[in-house]
């Protein structure tokens, strides 16, 4: 009796692989010395195909399904095998599960830029990147022509090879596209279905197909992106002389609102000065370097605006000479009512430091005959 329970030991008979990971496209079933019983059941699920391999030839490819392992059901495993008794003994073979699923968000990107001749800006150098599915197809050629002997064989292993496929077609493609560089974000679907077709075939003699393919992103150096975000920005600002003048005028300005801040102001106003000189036709430079002016004095205060009230009546504004000229005709007298913008009501003029001081220098009316 224990010589029957170590025999039947030895024998499998169920082979199963339940998957929980997201990365391992081929799992070998191991036997660890041990035979598969004859009539063994084999479990393949849905997303699943288990490829046999006896005695280092492919012998049969199961897709998904239960299966009892009888000779009906093994055409060329029989083939490869001559045994004795309608073939009703055990029998020793690798078991390899293929993953069929998708497996998506795989990247892919240029090591090296592609050197590309752009209509408009000449020959450039770009990058691309982006990303990929790929599904199994053909579970027996990817064994045979990727996978080999490996027992756990994950996507890193494959990825490698399929962006060296897919860089070199895509720089192809890219290089002898003719479309200029600032309209291939608009044309990125065209671009990616082009790669796609194109490496197909080599992807297919792996026993791979990439259903999904993806260019997210075409871009230049960092220093040719800098000088076209220049070249964006003088385009939103327009005119260079008006530009020029309205930020010498802004600095001016800012400098009588700030007198503390006149050196500041000064230094900004004399760039702008210098850039209005050196300006010439669109991207020329001057033969000389322009010498900065140095920076005008702040314009006066604004001068006080006044109003006057006679009789219920009121007049103005007034600036000082008409208010000296008025005093001197005597329309303007120390009693007179007057206001300005900031006063608080109407005050005689007598009253009032400003004009108390212009009506002093106004010489008396001359003495009577």
């Amino acid at each position: 009796m224990a010589i029957f329970d170590f025999l039947s030991g030895q024998f499998i008979d169920v082979i199963a692989w339940t998957d929980d990971t997201r990365d391992t496209m081929v799992w070998r079933f191991e036997r660890y010395g041990n035979e598969i019983k004859y009539g063994a059941k084999l479990t393949v699920r849905e997303g699943q195909a288990a490829v046999f391999v006896h005695e280092g030839q492919l012998a049969d490819v199961f897709g998904p399904g239960l299966y009892e392992l009888e000779t009906n059901n093994l055409p060329i495993m029989t083939s490869l095998q001559n045994w004795r008794s309608g073939f009703q003994s055990p029998f020793k073979s690798e078991v390899y599960f293929v993953n069929t699923t998708r497996f998506n968000d795989q990247k892919w990107g240029t090591k090296n830029p592609i050197l590309c001749r752009d209509p408009e800006f000449g020959p450039v150098r770009l990058r691309a990147f982006g990303t990929y599915a790929m599904r199994v197809t053909d579970p027996g050629t990817f064994l045979k022509e990727i996978v080999g002997t490996d027992g756990e064989f994950t996507t890193d292993e494959v990825n490698a090879q399929i962006r060296n496929v897919v860089v070199q077609e895509a720089s192809r493609v890219l290089a002898a596209s003719q479309i200029p560089v600032l309209d291939m974000a608009a044309n990125t679907g065209d671009l990616a279905k082009i790669v796609r077709d194109a490496i197909a075939p080599t992807i297919q003699g792996y026993g791979l197909t990439l259903p999904e393919f993806y260019i997210e992103n075409i871009s230049l150096p960092e220093e040719v992106e800098r000088v076209l975000d220049k070249r964006t920005s003088m385009g939103i600002v327009g005119d260079l002389d008006r530009f020029t003048q309205f930020s010498t005028a802004e600095a001016m300005t800012k400098a009588a609102a700030n007198p503390s801040g006149g050196m500041g102001a000064g230094l900004g106003m004399g760039m702008g000065l210098g850039m209005g000189a050196a300006a010439g036709p669109w991207g020329a430079r001057p033969a000389e370097p322009a010498a900065a002016p140095t920076a005008p004095p702040p314009p006066p205060p604004a001068e006080a605006q006044w109003h006057l009230a006679d009789d219920g009546q009121t007049t103005g504004p007034f600036g000082t000479d008409d208010l000296r000229r008025m005093a001197r005709e005597g329309t303007l007298t120390r009693e007179t009512h007057v206001w300005t913008p900031g006063q608080e009501g109407w005050t005689r003029a007598g009253e009032v430091p400003a004009l108390a001081a212009l009506l002093a220098q106004i010489p008396p009316p001359p003495p009577a005959d």
